[in-house]
């Protein structure tokens, strides 16, 4: 074994333990447990001595043996509905591969791009962006990479690594499925955890509406000003010739749209309008939640048979491409955030915190913003999620406050990555961007989409009324 990854495995569990050993008086001793385990998973998470979903099986491992909590509530947290709502949103994305209305909708948006480099950068960041709203990033970024490298294939540049108009263009891909996370809950596991968060805390249903009118401000706001330093990115690049012509001949080799694409994006846009139209039938199928109707939409296309008669979809190939991985990692951090709440850790920190005299005035979001930031750029933003969310939500609580703002701030300050090659952003250096580019030019993205966060969420927090009342919960 490389004697790195041995000392990096060796440090997990001794950070449990120091925590174990040293913090029982502060947070009891369950809590303590809880806090060494959350120490061991955010090391080995930037460490990765491990894949990180292995590290993300540790809160039931751990709890198995020391019984911080009940074991059901942290191994409920694997199979949970929102464990669910990415399966089924997944089944439907396979559905448009399966169909080809995927590649016909990046094409048709690619179409438009001119040879200038401006005009690449803004179409592909914000395809980018408003496709993420409704896919996982994954497979956005798996979407749009190989086909901006067979663009520049075609323009002439046969080494990526060395082609300097591939560096905005693949940058503003992986940033850009980043950034466009945070328009819906449906733009990743990261924002599905927070909703399993606060509809705990809450104790009832969290309505998708209520996210949409807060974050699409903010995502508006923050696609202008990433837009506008990514065209810094990419001054002095010289144009990319016959672009439009080649997406316009592969949008033209698709023919016209096929039936079974046209069923595909129905179904897919109907459950869509379900999840956001829940408040008008709530109380009229109260257990149809966002969830089970992407389910039920997902399964359909197992019964539905295509043009070539052949199933929509198979069990072989939703077992063999389903994100089985990220969603064991998203019920990994949902599982660490109860251990940490159930076992008393996310109290004892709070009140430990709460010693600091937070009022909950700017320093109390700058302190959940800066660690949700960090902590997404050392993991991803499925981990800060986990991790962040339940302090916010205790933290506040504790201060007697409102919760609901500091939440939907920080949810802001948590999406979206840029400095290292991991997860999403791993795509394009496997197609040949350099990492150290990545770095260099992300580090400003990191500090600007911070402040970006930070102004508005503050604002929101003190000039928007109605900012921290949801639909059917106030405070």
């Amino acid at each position: 074994m490389d004697k790195k990854r041995l000392i990096y495995i060796i440090i997990g569990p001794v950070l449990f333990a120091l925590s174990s050993f040293t913090l029982g008086g502060a947070l009891t001793q369950p809590g303590a447990m809880a806090f060494g385990t959350l120490l061991w998973m955010v090391f080995w998470w930037v460490t990765r001595p491990v894949h990180m979903t292995v590290t993300a099986l540790l809160p039931g491992i751990v709890n198995a043996i020391f019984a911080m909590v009940p074991m059901g509530s942290v191994t409920s947290h694997y199979a949970s509905g929102s464990i669910i709502l990415i399966f089924g949103t997944g089944l439907l994305s396979l559905a448009w591969a399966r169909t080809g209305l995927d590649r016909r909708v990046a094409l048709k948006a690619l179409s438009l791009i001119g040879p200038s480099m401006k005009s690449q950068i803004i179409v592909w960041l914000v395809a980018s962006i408003v496709l993420s709203m409704m896919m996982p990033n994954v497979a956005v970024v798996a979407l749009y990479t190989p086909i901006a490298v067979a663009m520049l294939h075609a323009a002439g540049y046969e080494e990526i690594s060395k082609c300097p108009q591939a560096i905005p263009i693949l940058l503003a891909i992986g940033w850009g499925a980043g950034i466009g996370g945070v328009g819906t809950p449906l733009g990743g596991a990261m924002n599905v955890s927070a909703i399993s968060f606060i509809q705990e805390y809450i104790g009832t249903e969290f309505m998708y509406i209520d996210w949409i009118k807060r974050s699409i401000p903010y995502l508006i706001i923050l696609t202008i000003i990433m837009l506008l330093c990514m065209l810094y990115i990419g001054r002095g690049c010289e144009p990319i010739k016959g672009t439009r012509e080649y997406f316009d001949k592969l949008l033209s080799e698709l023919g016209p749209m096929s039936r079974d694409e046209k069923l595909s994006g129905i179904l897919f846009l109907i459950a869509v309008f379900g999840a956001f139209a829940r408040p008008l039938y709530a109380n009229l199928v109260p257990n149809a939640e966002p969830a089970y109707i992407f389910l039920i939409f997902g399964c359909v296309m197992f019964l539905l048979t295509g043009e070539d008669k052949k199933p929509f979809l198979t069990w072989e190939a939703a077992q063999e491409n389903s994100l089985w991985g990220m969603m064991l990692l998203f019920g990994g951090g949902v599982a660490l955030g109860n251990l940490v709440n159930e076992s008393g850790a996310a109290a004892g920190i709070a009140s430990i915190v709460g010693k600091l005299n937070l009022d909950g005035g700017f320093t109390t979001f700058l302190i959940f913003a800066v660690f949700a930031t960090i902590l997404s750029e050392m993991t991803n933003s499925t981990v800060s999620a986990a991790v962040t969310i339940p302090i916010v939500i205790s933290i506040t609580s504790n201060l007697g406050l409102n919760p609901i703002p500091y939440w939907f701030a920080t949810v802001f300050a948590y999406n979206a990555e840029f400095l290292l090659p991991v997860s999403v952003r791993a795509i394009p250096i496997s197609y040949g961007l350099p990492s150290d580019q990545m770095m260099k030019k992300g580090i400003p993205m990191v500090i600007v989409r911070l402040l970006v966060a930070l102004i508005f969420g503050y604002a929101c927090i003190k000039l928007w009324p109605g900012f921290g009342t949801l639909s059917n919960w106030s405070f």
